[in-house]
């Protein structure tokens, strides 16, 4: 007789092989108001290829098959090189392909704001693997201050092709940079650093010298340079250190380890010491903090659409499965209080974006010679956006772990996606500045009366279109020139996030969404509690419907 113990019903299916931008709304929204007359084609080819199930299926491995150190061969001799598994490399190729590295900085107009939009959307597939794409878009500006090292390495920085083996720099068809400043003793207190660098004579590079410390963080340790903080006589200053010098031989850069992280699994975190390492000046003597920052700030950015990235694949991973599972005898996401935490989500998670966005335009339009408004915004988006979505961040993962109840907790359930979400969400919150340096950041941007008349010139279009807009606008303005102390930095920050979300919400989002907004974060007292708190009257069958995967622009 045959025996059924049980069949498998009421489940959900795999997200597979959808296409991550048709189905978000938000993000074709936000694109077409930041960039006008936008290539929208090569985004939908761009979604289509990443949410197929051979792209992630390659995220999948790249994560559970982590990088390994490989510090020496079989005869003793150290080699200093990291082993990846092939779907590191077909994701690294990819992302190339696409230009999210370099290459914005060679293009036209718009290229940043393209860029950003398709940084969100490779986030969704896999966002680890975008460490050494997201440094290497960063260093040109930084690299202007040596022009004899740019104008070689500029050209392979900005190739759409991959290149990963160990060679001499004019050897390869495709470059790639990373970053060292955090030492054991200091970390986001960089003058402390206590490597060193000697002066030994000048070439066609410029100042040379010789590094002699440690990293304690050096993120993608196989990439082909690095910008490194360390001490000169004049103070901290900025050094361009290859793996490989112009003469061939191999640095003075040795791996000590791998971190094991709580989660940005595919991506190679390490601890390095150099040993007379050969490195060039970039800029001046004791101006290395200001000179990193140049590639820092842009580091920055990438933190904001990066998070973005990760809060709307996780809520269409919510979506999917609140439409595909029954409980009670209603499908998840007829029932009234799911409905109510979707929406929250949604509101969230478009927010993200439309901030997100907003700062690239900023970045974009600065870079590109705008020293007026752009410019001045920007000093303040650049903080606000890392410090609240990138805080949000976490609270968002774990709420939609929770949509899909105990298989969201499991690694085998959608291929783990959901847990590497939640693993890879603190990341950005922590790297290139924490919420304090963030916070920090504002507050000295907003001493400048130029910077605040900037900021009332960003709300200005839309002040009357909520009450609670201008009211938050005056609790800002308040603040400010109270000369808001240090230990309430923080909740400056939230407020004037929140404000230029619902700024830029009602000039390309939909009245559910702007009206819901402003009643749960401005009104309310919702910016921060759990999610699922909306007040009667809000649209919520409208809000989720909007931000359904399956949603077409």
């Amino acid at each position: 007789m045959k025996r059924t113990t049980h069949e498998v019903f009421n489940q959900s299916t795999d997200f597979a092989d959808v296409n991550l931008f048709t189905g978000n709304r938000a993000l074709a929204d936000a694109l077409r108001f930041n960039l006008p007359g936008c290539d929208e084609a090569r985004f939908v080819a761009l979604g289509a290829e990443l949410g197929s199930a051979e792209m992630q299926r390659h995220a999948r491995l790249a994560n559970h098959f982590a990088p390994s150190l490989k510090s020496h061969d079989r005869f003793g001799r150290r080699i200093d090189q990291v082993d990846f598994h092939p779907g590191y490399h077909a994701l690294m190729a990819a992302a190339m392909r696409h230009g999210l590295h370099g290459t914005p900085w060679f293009a036209g107009p718009g290229a940043h704001v393209e860029r950003a939009a398709a940084f969100m959307l490779f986030t969704e597939c896999e966002p680890s693997i975008l460490c050494p794409i997201s440094m290497t878009y960063a260093v040109t500006p930084a690299l202007r201050a040596n022009r004899a090292i740019l104008r070689q390495w500029g050209p392979g920085l900005a190739s759409d092709r991959y290149d990963p083996r160990f060679l001499p720099f004019d050897e390869k068809s495709g470059l790639t940079m990373g970053m060292g400043m955090t030492e054991k003793q200091g970390g986001s207190d960089v003058r402390a650093n206590t490597t060193r660098a000697e002066y030994e004579a000048d070439d066609a590079w410029g100042r040379r010298y010789r590094i002699t410390g440690h990293k304690w963080f050096c993120s993608a340790p196989m990439c082909d340079a690095f910008l490194i903080l360390a001490q000169a006589p004049a103070g901290l200053s900025c050094f361009f250190l290859p793996r490989i010098r112009p003469d061939g031989s191999v640095n003075a850069f040795a791996v000590q380890r791998l971190k094991h992280k709580l989660g940005n699994h595919a991506n190679a975190s390490s601890e390095v010491e150099f040993d007379a390492a050969t490195a060039w000046l970039v800029g001046e003597e004791g101006r290395g903090v200001a000179q990193i920052l140049a590639m820092g700030t842009i580091t920055r950015l990438d933190c904001a659409p990066g998070t973005a990235g990760l809060m709307r694949h996780a809520l269409a991973l919510a979506l999917h499965h609140a439409a595909g599972r029954e409980a009670f005898g209603r499908r998840l996401i007829d029932q009234p209080m799911m409905k109510n935490v979707l929406a929250d989500l949604a509101l969230e998670s478009e927010a993200a974006t439309a901030l997100a966005l907003r700062l690239a335009r900023a970045v974009e339009r600065s870079e590109n010679g705008d020293d007026g408004h752009e410019a001045l915004i920007r000093r303040v988006l650049t903080p606000v956006a890392k410090f609240w979505i990138c805080k949000r961040g976490s609270h968002f993962a774990q709420e939609t772990m929770e949509c899909l109840g105990g298989n969201g907790y499991v690694e085998e359930h959608g291929e783990g996606v959901m847990a590497r979400i939640y693993r890879e969400m603190p990341l950005n919150s922590i790297w290139e500045g924490a919420g304090n340096i963030m916070a920090l950041d504002l507050l000295r941007a907003l001493r400048s009366a130029e910077v605040g008349a900037a900021l009332e010139r960003e709300v200005a279009p839309v002040r009357g279109a909520h009450p609670a807009i201008a009211a938050t606008l005056e609790t800002v303005r308040r603040a400010i020139a109270g000369a808001v102390d240090e230990a309430r930095a923080r909740r400056l920050a939230r407020d004037v996030a929140l404000l230029l979300q619902a700024v830029l919400l009602r000039q390309h989002s939909t009245e559910a969404v702007f009206d819901a907004f402003c009643a749960s974060r401005l009104a309310g007292s919702g910016a921060g509690d759990v999610f699922g708190l909306l007040p009667a009257g809000v649209d919520t069958a409208a809000i989720v419907a909007r931000a359904a995967p399956g949603a077409r622009g």
